[in-house]
């Protein structure tokens, strides 16, 4: 038979096994399938201020066909009982899933020979926490056609004692701008360093301040001082060991990100705190010169570290804050924390456009007052919560 023809017959035959096996990919023989699906990292889930415990990981898939592939379904189930904890379709799919991995490349469409990054997020019912889940992904091959479904993608589930923090600053108003867990700009900072994927900012917060107006900016949003937050002190959340400073970058100029920023300059004047335990601590964009620690000195809670500005990667003055499993600020593992007690008083359920909106122009922020304010304790703020933190 030529070969042209024995290529094709053998393509029929595989597309045939993928149709027979799309009702029966969960059993242990071998199956055929038109992808690879792999998660990233092991979950360890969050506790949110909202009272549930939250999965925030990315899940990979591949096309390894010759034909295109439209996802239509993707579920994540509990392990082994199956039961279903997330189900995302349509724009709900297509609007988390980055072709190459890249923010802003969104589809449900796989090209030949391409991957994308499924960026997921469980909010987990109050006692509920599964050892493992899996992942029931329905697709279509463009071309001949064929719906395929197969559960893949198993993983652990991993109950890693959280991270415990004090303060990183005192006083009121304090919002958590792009927290977790559906915010964009943090937990979908994929990067590819190194030759692998990293993703340190998972659980990343930058914290800006409202003043009794609900303003983040009064005047003159090009005059860093009229920012509430601009030089309120930055303290340690823990004791610990300085393994990096930096204390000689100018402030920017607010409104804007800075063009042709090196990654070296991203974090701008900046500390990175060893808390113990394989846990760090990143603190990023403080002014210049306002910086009181170097590498090497130890620290314990409460220390004042130096003050908030607006430097490196940043357009408005905020502390940018998140912990990871290595000292590297781009290189390394995010991982989930809490703080041990600080008061929520309001959100922001009018969501980041209000917030964007507030920064750039000093409009006040939408707030919906929390009353009475509510004392939690180690949990995690969640996106556009605001607390008061004391010592």
């Amino acid at each position: 038979m030529p070969t042209r023809a024995l290529v094709a017959v053998l393509a029929r035959i595989l597309v045939c096994c993928w149709a027979l096996a799309a009702g029966s990919a969960g059993a242990q023989e071998p199956v055929p399938t038109p992808f690879v699906a792999d998660v990233l990292w092991a979950p360890n889930p969050a506790s949110g201020s909202d009272g549930r415990r939250h999965l925030v990981y990315e899940l990979r898939i591949g096309n390894v066909t010759a034909s295109g592939l439209r996802l239509n379904k993707v579920e994540v189930l509990d392990e082994p009982s199956g039961k279903l904890l997330l189900s995302l379709d349509g724009d709900g799919l297509a609007n988390r899933f980055s072709i190459g991995g890249r923010r802003g490349s969104e589809s449900a469409d796989l090209g030949v020979g391409q991957f994308g990054v499924l960026f997921l997020h469980v909010a987990l019912e109050p006692g509920d926490l599964p050892r493992a889940i899996a992942h029931r992904l329905s697709l279509r091959l463009v071309q001949p056609g064929v719906d395929f479904s197969a559960t893949v993608a198993r993983t652990p589930v991993v109950d890693r004692p959280l991270v415990v923090l004090g303060p990183p600053l005192l006083g009121a108003g304090y919002i958590a701008g792009d927290g977790c867990c559906d915010s964009i700009r943090h937990v979908r900072a994929l990067l590819a360093l190194n030759g692998h994927f990293t993703l340190s900012q998972r659980f990343a917060i930058d914290w800006e301040q409202a003043d009794s107006e609900n303003r983040l900016v009064k005047g003159d949003t090009k005059t860093l001082s009229n920012y509430t937050i601009f030089g309120r002190e930055v303290l340690a959340v823990a004791d610990g060991t300085v393994v990096f400073s930096r204390n000689d970058l100018p402030e920017q100029v607010p409104g804007a990100l800075p063009q042709g920023m090196t990654v070296d300059e991203a974090d701008g004047n900046s500390v990175v705190l060893d808390i113990g335990g394989g846990n760090y601590v990143l603190y990023a964009h403080m002014q210049p010169g306002s910086v009181t620690v170097r590498s090497g000195a130890n620290v314990k809670r409460g220390d004042v570290l130096g003050k908030v500005g607006n430097t490196g990667n940043s357009q408005a003055p905020h502390l940018h804050l998140h912990v990871m499993d290595g000292p590297s600020p781009l290189a390394s593992n995010g991982v989930p924390y809490v703080f041990d007690s600080f008061k929520l008083t309001a959100i922001d359920k009018a969501g980041t456009a209000d917030f964007d909106k507030a920064e750039a122009t000093g409009a006040p922020l939408t707030l919906t007052p929390i009353s009475p304010p509510q004392v939690l304790s180690r949990v995690l703020p969640l996106d556009l919560t605001v607390v008061e933190f004391a010592r």
